[in-house]
């Protein structure tokens, strides 16, 4: 069973920054895809940033230039450097990783979230 464990959540001021973490039991390597998702107060869940497992990047135009994702393989760990925080990127992050077996099946799993609530 895969788990995913975010960390990283808490209340900052407009301007500053916070570094989110996701933790994977076992290693991410196995993933062919990982992402960063997030869910403001009554709207839809959206994806902010994803990574492949070779490193290619991509970003919900909210966020370019202040968000950026990464992952150590090593430490089985994913990341989100989130920079210049505005009150808009208040929300429920969520990690997200794809798995695909041997016969192309598709699986995903989420973690269980941590909450960036950014203030004016």
């Amino acid at each position: 069973q895969v788990q995913l464990v975010e960390s990283g959540g808490g209340l900052v001021q407009s301007g500053g920054s916070l570094r989110l973490s996701c933790a994977a039991s076992g290693s991410i390597s196995r993933f062919y895809l990982m992402g960063w998702y997030r869910q403001p107060p009554g709207k839809q869940r959206e994806l902010v940033a994803a990574i492949t497992s070779v490193g290619s990047t991509n970003y919900v135009d909210s966020v370019k230039g202040r968000f950026t994702v990464s992952r150590d393989n090593a430490k089985n760990t994913v990341y989100l450097q989130m920079n210049s925080l505005k009150p808009e990127d208040t929300a429920a992050y969520y990690c997200n990783a794809y798995y695909r077996d041997s016969t192309s099946i598709i699986y995903t799993y989420w973690g269980q979230g941590t909450q960036v609530t950014v203030s004016s």
